[in-house]
């Protein structure tokens, strides 16, 4: 099989990348372009005859249909994923999400690909109407960010209705592990206690959240792509389990061993309206058509994402210092 990861130089991407390789597929790795040639995540992966790097932007339908040549499947997770940066910059956001993701679907549909998994992400839900949230839970923009997402979702989705691509939206909760952005919770939490600050700077530790280990999600997305009752579907990734972000702090500072004192940085609480107050995973979808099953507990995932953090070459490529947007 010969598969193009869209976003492969990213966070999940890049693992993603590694375990299709593992899996015997022939993979062409997107990066997005840039003058220093520099492959993100992909850096820190292994060399492999059947990788193949390219650079560029799905945000241009040439380039999009020259990568979407002589592939078998086409995992497209390039996207803007930073909310608060959708506060200030939300054009870029429907440039990359819903732009790019059509200029996806056209090239796959012109060089008839035979499958295309989306990705989606659970800040379309919005908080929790109810819970646990299955795929039939209203959506609800409540930022820039998810707003791109649902836009985007529902493009893919027409090319389903309208030409019979062969589609399916994945739709991950909140997925940590090795290489996150510090844009994210855990990696802040655990990058400012590796780097010995005396104070932890959160936003609002309320909120709960569905987290799942990268190799889980990534599991997920293989799962999907060899189910073939999949195609049409929207379809959750996630643990069906819930932690509130303060009760995931003092999870890492039990393992850290760490009495770091925590401190509300206004700066990084969302607009009142704007925070998803509870998101909470029904899996049971995706394990119905599929079987898959979560290998990874909460504290298995945490205690190797925290080893890897405190390797200081991998530590140093974060700025603990400063609020990531």
């Amino acid at each position: 099989m010969r598969a193009l990861v869209t976003g492969a130089d990213g966070f999940i991407g890049s693992h993603l990348v590694e375990m299709l390789l593992e899996q015997g597929y022939y993979v062409k790795a997107l990066s997005i372009y840039n003058s220093f040639n520099n492959w993100g995540w992909l850096e820190d992966i292994n060399e492999s005859k059947k990788l193949d790097i390219i650079s560029g932007d799905i945000r241009d339908p040439f380039f999009c249909e020259s990568i979407t040549k002589d592939v078998d499947i086409v995992f497209h997770l390039a996207a803007l994923i930073g909310i608060p940066y959708s506060y200030l910059a939300p054009n870029s956001y429907i440039d990359t999400n819903i732009q790019g993701t059509v200029n996806i679907c056209e090239a796959v549909k012109k060089n008839k690909v035979k499958r295309l998994i989306h990705t989606s992400t659970s800040e379309v839900y919005g908080t929790a109407i109810y819970v646990p949230i299955d795929e039939n839970h209203p959506l609800q923009a409540q930022s820039p960010y998810s707003a791109s997402k649902i836009g985007a979702d529902s493009m893919a989705m027409s090319f389903y209705n309208s030409f019979d691509m062969p589609l399916t939206i994945a739709r991950p909760f909140n997925t940590y592990g090795p290489r996150q952005s510090a844009r994210a919770v855990i990696p802040t939490i655990i990058s400012q206690i590796a780097s010995e600050k005396k104070e932890l700077l959160l936003g609002d530790t309320n909120p709960t959240r569905d987290f799942n280990y990268v190799h889980d999600t990534c599991k997920g997305f293989l799962a999907l792509a060899d189910c073939q009752e999949s195609v049409g579907e929207i379809i959750n990734i996630g643990s069906n389990k819930e932690i509130s972000i303060s009760e995931m702090v003092y999870l890492i500072k039990d393992i850290m061993k760490s009495d770091i004192k925590i401190v509300t940085d206004n700066e990084r609480k969302r607009p009142a309206k704007s925070e998803v107050e509870r998101l909470w995973c029904d899996n049971s979808k995706l394990k119905e058509l599929t079987g898959f099953q979560p290998q990874f507990s909460l504290k298995e995932g945490l205690n190797l994402t925290i080893e890897w953090f405190l390797n200081p070459q991998n530590l140093q490529k974060y700025k603990s210092d400063i609020y990531n947007v």
